[in-house]
């Protein structure tokens, strides 16, 4: 173990981070070693890596709860700035995509529940309600992902008018829309069944169909379609 404060650029070269995943793999690095990479360095008194194991430690050392982290939290943590937090939400977000991407690796959409496994890995670690909209085209081949809220739902900030000029300007014909609870409830609330006959009126009007209506928590999902609720 390397003796506190001592700077990284004075380890041994196979104990440094950026040396090691170098000249070896990822996977002989730990969380935070891999963590310090991100930060490119730390802070007077602590290096990359005791920084990187702070960050850690807000999440539990875990990482399910490191991907639950907002930038605010980061920057709570002394020598996380702007810049480094925003790296870091940045590998996040890669890593959240990634795995979304191995749930739902289909370019067409078949049922409610490999879509939902997508939606699922990208909404549920949001700590506020996230709105979102999945534009598809007549043979349900994915167009457009597009999330249009996040810290609540209304009729302003899940607009409609802005729902469909969405799917008149990336040329789709039907409509998924989601959003999550970060309450783990997975009932619709009245009004989110009050917001998507709203939306579905709508988006008939343009010969646009709203295919379902998908609520996403870490419970599980709930399909407007799927429970005739469409």
């Amino acid at each position: 173990m390397q003796a506190k404060n001592y700077p990284i650029k004075k380890w041994a070269k196979d104990d440094r981070p950026r040396e090691k995943i170098l000249s070896k793999n990822t996977m002989h690095l730990s969380n935070s070693e891999l963590l310090a990479i991100l930060l490119q360095h730390g802070i007077k008194g602590k290096s990359a890596v005791e920084l990187a194991q702070d960050i850690m430690n807000v999440g539990g050392n875990n990482l399910n709860n490191l991907f639950k982290l907002t930038i605010n939290d980061l920057k709570s943590i002394k020598g996380v700035g702007n810049a480094k937090a925003a790296t870091i939400m940045a590998a996040l977000e890669l890593g959240r995509r990634r795995n979304a991407l191995e749930s739902f690796d289909k370019s067409i959409v078949n049922n409610s529940r490999d879509v939902a496994a997508y939606l699922r890995t990208l909404l549920r670690d949001q700590p506020a309600e996230v709105f979102a909209v999945l534009y598809l085209s007549q043979s349900n081949r994915i167009r457009f992902f597009h999330i249009l809220s996040q810290g609540g739902i209304t009729g302003t900030v899940a607009d409609p008018r802005l729902i469909v000029k969405k799917a008149l300007d990336v040329n789709a014909l039907h409509l998924i829309l989601c959003h999550n609870h970060p309450s783990g409830n997975l009932q619709p609330s009245q009004a989110d069944q009050l917001l998507t006959h709203k939306i579905k009126d709508a988006a008939r009007l343009f010969d646009i169909s709203v295919l379902d209506h998908i609520i996403v928590s870490e419970e599980g999902y709930y399909s407007f379609a799927d429970e005739g609720n469409l």
